[in-house]
């Protein structure tokens, strides 16, 4: 028995909380219809697709295109759980150097990754700020990316300190327009990857886009109570 909790969805990005409580055997061939990132949290299953077989514990991370035939088996009973971000092909592009496919082979996490992931789900289970949980989602997902092929992942980053400055000001204009903007759509405007324009704004202004963005709502609502408003709730 399978069974997925979705506990965020924002922006081609959503975060399932997957529990497997298949017994001990093999699986039935499946058909996979997103692109996904899996985080093994408890147990182990042995997953077949393209022709190869990989052995998923909590060790491992892994990953799932459209398209693929694969096959779930387990060699305990006592089942698993996952955590999957299930992403849009357009985001996957966007940190992948255009590319829409994400690689074949699972990868050993690193600790850096494993705590990254933990505190993503813990702040999704409580309900954080959607703009954060979508900056940290997206962060995630390019350091898994990494540990394939950092190259390819940092493929597009302004090379001048001059440039990435240049951006972050761009960026920071943008957002005093418009604070709603969220990370992706703020990177589409700007060209450039969503995890570059994270890293990038947080080396030269010392914080996340969405902590700048929660200021700028906060500096807004002091000018409104400046002003004379004392009803602040969205249509008051």
């Amino acid at each position: 028995m399978l069974s997925a909790r979705t506990i965020f969805h924002r922006d081609g990005l959503e975060i399932a909380d997957v529990a497997c409580r298949h017994g001990r055997g093999r699986g039935t061939v499946e058909l996979a219809i997103r692109h996904s990132v899996g985080f093994v949290r408890r147990g182990c299953f042995v997953r077949s697709a393209g022709g190869t077989e990989a052995l998923l514990d909590p060790s491992a991370v892994f990953f799932v295109n459209p398209g693929d035939e694969q096959r779930y088996d387990h060699p305990h009973s006592g089942g698993d759980d996952c955590t999957a971000l299930l992403l849009d092909p357009g985001l996957v592009a966007s940190i992948w150097g255009g590319d829409p496919t994400l690689p074949s082979e699972p990868f050993h996490s690193l600790p850096r990754l494993d705590l990254a992931h933990r505190l993503l789900l813990a702040g999704a289970r409580r309900g954080a700020d959607p703009d954060e949980l979508g900056e940290q989602a997206i962060l995630l997902l390019a350091t898994a990316l990494e540990c394939s092929d950092t190259p390819r992942t940092n493929s597009g980053r302004p090379g001048t300190s001059h440039a990435r400055r240049r951006l972050v000001d761009e960026a920071r204009e943008a957002l005093a327009a418009d604070p709603n903007q969220s990370l992706p759509a703020l990177a589409r405007r700007l060209a450039i990857s969503p995890h570059h324009l994270s890293r990038l704004f947080r080396s030269v202004t010392g914080h996340t886009i969405s902590r700048h963005r929660m200021r700028l709502r906060a500096r807004a609502a002091l000018e409104r109570l400046a002003g004379g408003e004392r009803n602040l709730a969205p249509g008051g």
